[in-house]
């Protein structure tokens, strides 16, 4: 069902141009700079953090987390009186990746409003659930204009999963859009279909009728599929929620249908007029009896808060015993017909609200707090704990989540503090009883260097980060994702050899990956002489992969596979490179305006400024240079392949855009093509666009193309521009 999480301000994409946003800036928003003003920029700059890590699947904090900061941000920006048009709450965000064709919904598919154990009044006190959900029903009341008391309400379980909207003609599946900004979302129709996640045919169903539904995870699917990655020395993914997102949010969809991705229908968004459902109790049950998976059993239709609120609140206790996530229930209007007399805001329509349910909360002491190098750098504060019972497990760690969360919370050593478990998953510090706090305590000092390695430390947004490439917390990760296809494309060197070389042979960064001899190789556990040569023969394959893919495998923050061609692009080799980033780091002018000038689009399309930063002083670090040396001494081309930027005259500037499915690539490597003939590729049409390039179910792109009398391509005739 639609999600209950706050309101998406903002759009995931990691390189995008959100540093020339207000919103996003450390200066005031409103008024005279106060401490109120500097909170509200600090809140606006973690949520649109947190917001994109969210939509690309890889969430930092726990939903509880986030709504806690999105309730401060919003009781601030009432009490600043922020203009609607500067706030983050006033529209939803998007799950848009790119790729994905954007498919406009009917109706809106918007967030609700919610319910909330930490929701406080104005002296600080809580409010009590069945106070939150009267006041609800009594506006409600009021808008339509009729006695509360003859208001039925319907409860249902709001399961943790992916919003979808599902369309079937004529009882058969036609596509599956994702819920995006509320008013489009991208088409998941294959994804859907590939992993039979929903039905792709209901029984008895007329003419054209879309339905809404929550595809999920179960647990026993998601522990199994768990279960296999590790087995074969893949990292497990992080909770079924983000797992789901991810498979469904893959280009190429094979494979994904023993995954065991499942779907739950609640809402009949459009229905034929004869059909003349008038409740959502009847919808419920008319879908169920045409083979729509639907939850029955789980629901309660009442005119009583009390008795709604008793329903919401064993639901909540039975959870565990569920095969499926649940993170609270959706109260809606019963009756159909109100719902159109209802109005609404931007972000969440009236006829319904998510009761959330509240996590188990421990007191306990704060021993020490340590700080973690993950594996891409971030550095973690982590509350080491006395041992307490929490959701059924011992808990001695928790989550601090970052520096500007400790700070704010102002958590100590020696502190008593409050602990969830998220989610059941995640093990967090909520609060600190400041009755309870020793004397002498001292707040947590900010790190200047790793704790690992003593590299200066780089700051991005609310973050602290190690640049360092050969940091052994990082080491790991790092060698595997280099070696992987996406990156340099060794052959042969997984995980387990990854992990072998750094263990047994002292391997400490990609460039002495370089420096291995087959006679070294032949001697790890299930390696043997041929195995050990074809990993060789890999390793010196990959020395001629070029610029693009070394920029890549160096997994500095914001460089994928598009800013490594932009820079392989324009600089050429890598020296060249390396002197633009000590030239952008010093600050000079030059250097500066080359990314971000002060008027118009700078030379590296596409690189916001803040991305710029980022990239630049990682790249002048002195761990990335140091690798570099190495990767230069072994032999590694640190240049451009001259394919990288072979142009076509006829192509340079040129606007394309790609829609379907292509018959011998994807569109991501068509894309590359064009890129490196000197075209640009876009993810929509316009008047502005030059070539169409279509293959099998292309879609609405391909209509408006031919609408607007645009040159439409098929694979053939893109190969032909190409010269290829």
């Amino acid at each position: 069902m639609a999600s209950a999480r706050k309101p998406k301000p903002r759009d995931a994409a990691p390189i995008v141009s959100e540093a020339d946003d207000p919103r996003a800036r450390s200066e005031p928003i409103v008024g005279e700079s106060d401490d109120r003003h500097v909170r509200l920029a600090e809140l606006a700059r973690e949520i649109e953090h947190h917001e994109r890590a969210y939509r690309a699947g890889n969430p930092e904090i726990p939903d509880a987390v986030f709504d806690d900061l999105f309730d401060e941000y919003q009781a601030l920006a009432d009490e600043l009186g922020v203009d609607d048009a500067e706030r983050l709450d006033q529209r939803p965000g998007s799950d848009h990746v790119e790729g994905f064709e954007q498919v406009t919904h009917a109706v809106p598919m918007l967030s609700l409003e919610k319910l909330s154990t930490a929701r406080r009044d104005s002296a600080g006190n809580a409010v009590p659930m069945f106070e939150q959900l009267n006041h609800w029903l009594t506006r409600r009341a009021a808008e339509l204009e009729l006695d509360r008391g003859s208001l039925a309400l319907t409860a249902e379980p709001k399961v943790d999963g992916i919003s979808v909207s599902l369309t079937y003609k004529d009882g058969k599946l036609t596509r599956a859009v994702t819920r995006g900004d509320g008013r489009r979302g991208d088409d998941i129709t294959r994804q859907v279909l590939a992993a039979g996640a929903a039905p792709a045919r209901l029984t008895d169903l007329p003419g054209e009728v879309e339905l809404r539904g929550e595809l999920y995870w179960p647990r026993s699917a998601f522990e199994r599929y768990n279960a296999e990655l590790v087995a074969s020395g893949a990292a497990p993914l992080m909770n079924p929620r983000n797992g789901c997102a991810g498979l469904m949010k893959r280009k190429e969809p094979e494979g994904i249908g023993s995954a065991g991705i499942r779907c739950f229908m609640y809402q009949l968004v459009s229905q034929p007029s004869k059909l003349k459902l008038t409740s959502q109790a009847e919808v419920l049950r008319f879908l169920q009896a045409r083979g729509a998976p639907v939850y029955l059993d789980s629901v309660l239709t009442s005119t009583s808060v009390s008795e709604l609120v008793q329903f919401c609140e064993a639901s909540g206790e039975r959870r565990a015993e569920l095969d499926y996530d649940i993170d609270g229930m959706v109260i809606k209007i019963d009756a159909l017909n109100l719902h159109e007399r209802l109005t609404g805001t931007g972000h969440h329509p009236h006829w319904g609200i998510a009761y959330k349910f509240a996590p188990e909360r421990r007191a306990t002491r704060l021993r020490d707090i340590t700080v973690q190098v993950g594996k891409s750098g971030k550095l973690t504060p982590v509350a080491e704990l006395e041992p307490v019972k929490l959701a059924g497990t011992l808990v001695s760690r928790a989550s601090l989540h970052n520096f500007v969360e400790l700070a704010r919370k102002d958590v100590r050593v020696g502190d008593t503090v409050l602990v969830e478990k998220a989610g059941e998953i995640i093990p967090q510090v909520v609060s600190v009883v400041l009755e309870e706090r020793p004397e002498g305590t001292a707040p947590f000092p900010r790190p200047e260097r790793c704790p690992r390695c003593e590299s200066e430390v780089l700051a991005e947004e609310i973050f602290l980060y190690c640049p360092n490439p050969s940091c052994p917390e990082q080491l790991s990760e790092r060698l595997r994702f280099f070696a992987s296809r996406q990156a340099m494309d060794i052959d042969g060197l997984g995980a387990a050899l990854v992990e072998q070389v750094i263990e047994k042979l002292g391997v400490r960064s990609p460039d002495a990956l370089f420096q291995l001899r087959a006679e070294q190789l032949a001697q790890l556990p299930r390696m043997g002489k041929k195995s050990a040569e074809n990993v060789i023969a890999a390793l010196e394959r990959a020395k001629g992969r070029g610029l693009t893919r070394v920029l890549v495998g160096l997994a500095i923050r914001h460089v994928g596979t598009t800013t490594a061609e932009v820079l392989a692009s324009y600089f050429h080799d890598m020296n060249t490179l390396l002197e633009f980033a000590a030239r952008y780091v010093s600050g000079d002018e030059a250097a500066v305006q080359l990314v971000a000038p002060d008027k118009g689009s700078g030379v590296l399309e596409g690189l916001a400024r803040r991305s710029a930063d980022v990239i630049f002083s990682e790249l002048n670090s002195q761990g990335v240079r140091d690798v570099i040396r190495g990767l230069a001494q072994a032999g590694v081309l640190l240049s451009s392949l001259e394919e990288e930027r072979r142009e076509v005259a006829e192509l340079v500037g040129k606007l394309f855009v790609l829609t379907g499915t292509l018959p011998s690539m994807t569109r991501g490597e068509a894309s590359l093509l064009i890129k490196r003939a000197g075209g640009k590729v876009s993810g929509s049409v316009s008047k502005k666009t030059d070539y169409v390039v279509a293959g099998e179910e292309a879609g609405s792109k391909l209509t408006k193309a031919q609408e607007l009398g645009l040159t439409v391509l098929d694979e053939a005739g893109l190969r032909a521009l190409l010269g290829e």
